[in-house]
Order: C-alpha cells, then sequence, then structure tokens
C-alpha cells in the first residue's frame, strides 16, 4: 500500500455522500440518514486509485461526521463494515443491537 494522500474531502448533504476528486476521479462514499441513523450504503474509488486509503479517509470523514452531529451509524456498505470492524472506536456510533 503507498503512503495516504491528504485529500480535499466535501461532505455534498445534498447527494448524500462524502467525496474527493482525485487525479480527476470521483470518489464517493454514500448514506442515507432516517431516524437519525445514517445508513451508509455504498463506497466507491475508481480501479485505478484502489490501495491508496482513499476509501477509508471518506469513511472516517462520515463517522467523524456522524459522531459530531449524534448520528448512529448502519454499515450497509460491505467497505464501510470491514473499516468498523478494524477500528473498533467506531463501535460506539453503531445502532443499539447492530452487529458487525
Amino acid at each position: 500500500m503507498s503512503a495516504q494522500r491528504p485529500l480535499d474531502i466535501r461532505h455534498n448533504s445534498a447527494a448524500s455522500r462524502f467525496e474527493a476528486t482525485v487525479d480527476g476521479q470521483l470518489c464517493v462514499a454514500s448514506y442515507h440518514v432516517v431516524n437519525g441513523v445514517m445508513r451508509m450504503h455504498h463506497t466507491e474509488v475508481p480501479a485505478a486509485l484502489e490501495g491508496q486509503g482513499i476509501a477509508g479517509q471518506l469513511v472516517r470523514a462520515a463517522l467523524v461526521y456522524a459522531a459530531a452531529n449524534a448520528l448512529k451509524v448502519e454499515p450497509r456498505c460491505s467497505y464501510v463494515r470491514a473499516y468498523m470492524r478494524r477500528h473498533p472506536e467506531t463501535h460506539v456510533l453503531l445502532p443499539n443491537g447492530f452487529r458487525i
């Protein structure tokens, strides 16, 4: 894995996603908020950019936003679920009874 480059991550609330443009390509972590729960359902990084830590930075930004806004997080995307498994400190964001 190469060193992570700092990203300019934007919260595009109108599109319900966190996004960054890297080398002219859009990378996203998408969600929907339902009853105080951020349901993270899709993370996408173009194949040419995989392995650079971009998805992890997008997910981290989304989780920081959720925590700051008192939202719980349902990791419906397999990448988000794997990220949260690797970062036990994020488990406080899970809704009661939600298992990863």
